[in-house]
Formats: C-alpha cells, sequence, structure tokens
C-alpha cells in the first residue's frame, strides 16, 4: 500500500500514472535487499535543495555496488517533468530510486550491468502547524559501516527503524530517541536531532552511525547564518533531558517539534519556531 495518493512513476523512460509495477520476482532488489532510494519534497512550486537529494541517490547506489544509470542532473530534470504533471502548489514527495538486477559472485554480489530504475511521486500534505511528536527510548540502535550500509540511504537498513517505532508504538509514544553504537544518541527512527539549551543549538556529531541529512545541513547553515551557536558534539540522553526545547529534522515535514522525551516535556520554543522559518525564508529565496 503506498504512503500517499494520486501517484505517477517513471519507469522504463516514461511517465506513468498510477503505482506501476517496477521489479521482477528474480531481480537481485528484490530478493537481496539492494534497494537505494532517496526523498525530496515540493511544496508551493518549490523543490529544495531537490539536486542535492539526486546527488545522494547516486551516492546510496555506488555505496550499495550499484552503477547508478543517470547523472545528478537527468535525475533533477525527469522529476521537474513529473511535478509538473500535477496541478500547482499540489505537495509531492519525490522519490528517486535504484534497485539491483542480476547477481554476480555467488548470486550475492550485484553486477553492475543492469540497474533498475524508477522515480515514485506521491501527494503527501506537509504536517499541520501544529503537529508535534513524543519520543521514547528503544532497545535498538543505529549500526556502524563495518556491519551495514550506513553510508547510504538503503532500504535494508529501515527493517531496524520499523522495529523502533513498533516498540515506541507499544509504549504509547510516536518515535524514538535511538543510540549509536556506544551508546550516544544519534538521532530519531525518522529524521535528526537537534536540542537548545541555553539558546545555543546542539545536534548529535556525523558519526558515520546515520546520516547526516540534507536538511539537517541547511538548518545548521540556516541557524550559523542567523547569529545562533551551533555545536556538533557527542551527546547523551541525559543532556536531552536537560535541553529546553528539542525538535526532528527530516525532510518529509523539515522541523517537528518535540514536546516530550519520556516523561520529560518541552516547550515549542522560540528557536524551534525559528528554524522553521528561515528554511522557508530560505526555500523562497533565488538561493533555493
Amino acid at each position: 500500500m503506498a504512503t500517499g495518493s494520486n501517484i505517477k512513476t517513471y519507469f522504463d523512460g516514461a511517465w506513468h500514472d498510477g503505482d506501476v509495477s517496477i521489479m521482477r520476482a528474480a531481480d537481485h532488489g528484490a530478493w537481496l535487499g539492494t534497494t537505494v532510494f532517496d526523498g525530496a519534497r515540493h511544496v508551493d512550486g518549490m523543490a529544495p535543495d531537490l539536486m542535492a537529494h539526486c546527488a545522494r541517490v547516486n551516492r546510496s547506489a555506488a555505496a550499495l555496488m550499484l552503477k547508478p544509470t543517470h547523472s545528478t542532473q537527468e535525475i533533477f530534470d525527469i522529476a521537474w517533468e513529473g511535478l509538473k504533471r500535477y496541478p500547482k502548489g499540489t505537495p509531492i514527495y519525490i522519490r528517486p530510486m535504484y534497485w539491483g538486477i542480476n547477481g554476480g559472485h555467488m548470486g550475492i554480489v550485484p553486477k553492475d550491468d543492469a540497474t533498475g530504475f524508477a522515480i515514485c511521486l506521491e501527494e503527501i500534505p506537509m504536517a499541520k502547524p501544529e503537529a508535534t511528536s513524543r519520543l521514547t527510548t528503544t532497545q535498538f540502535h543505529r549500526p556502524v559501516l563495518s556491519d551495514n550500509v550506513t553510508n547510504a540511504k538503503a532500504g535494508c537498513l529501515y527493517p531496524n527503524n520499523a522495529r523502533m517505532l513498533a516498540e515506541a508504538n507499544t509504549k504509547g509514544y510516536d518515535n524514538v530517541l535511538v543510540a549509536d553504537a556506544m551508546g550516544n544518541v544519534a538521532e530519531t527512527a525518522t529524521a535528526n536531532i537537534f536540542m537548545i539549551r541555553d539558546g545555543v543549538v546542539f545536534t548529535p556529531i556525523a558519526n558515520g552511525t546515520f546520516l547526516s541529512g540534507i536538511t539537517r545541513a541547511r538548518h545548521i547553515s540556516n541557524l550559523w547564518a542567523d547569529g545562533y551557536e551551533i555545536r556538533e558534539e557527542v551527546l547523551s540522553f541525559q543532556q536531552f533531558r536537560e535541553a529546553d526545547e528539542v525538535f526532528m529534522s527530516g525532510n518529509l515535514n523539515k522541523v517537528t517539534p518535540v514536546t516530550e522525551f519520556d516523561g520529560t516535556d518541552y516547550q515549542v520554543g522560540p528557536v524551534t519556531r525559528k528554524a522553521l522559518e528561515l528554511y522557508w525564508d530560505w526555500a523562497n529565496s533565488a538561493e533555493s
């Protein structure tokens, strides 16, 4: 079942209406999980950082030993062709994807003679301004590069996220604040994380256990330019309990305020609101 509605799919060199079939039973990606994707947003006629997302899906493919078949510019142009098929102002989630087709050595290593490619566009509204999230802890943690492809936005990483979210749901929470393999805060199950203490903005240092997001980088740049002190550091769960504000940073909704972490309550504070304001100011500028 699709996440959104009003789906359009680019596959086999053409745009198609609907959620079309793109993968065969014997494709490497279907049975061995060699799938990568990226996600960008189209809002009010803008697609902020779309080029960066197109570039990252190619890097992710290479990390899984898949040969990208389209340049960053080609993916960008194809995505815009599809976006123009929607009424102006339609909120769209943009998802370019690659997957392995043929197996090489022992059938396990993907061959680079063919790589599947598609772009899926789904109509998904932006979160309402009042939307917030409540976080808890989880028994699971982020992997490291030596045991998983943490340098890619790969489908095979997401079952771990899913069991984190399922655990959060059983505890009555929306999401989790998850640790890296060393026990330090990494991010949530679905987004990067920021905390504010005494006006200073903190975010976990990118240590290779989680994707340092494109939207995360945009918030850091925007807040820094606006005069905020930004610190990328090793952060503990206790530091988050002592924070004044906490917000999640992801492409789907840009900024999601956190109002609770396991019994510690937060207000939706001025820095959180400012981060969202600065993001849309940037997106509406000529630079985006």
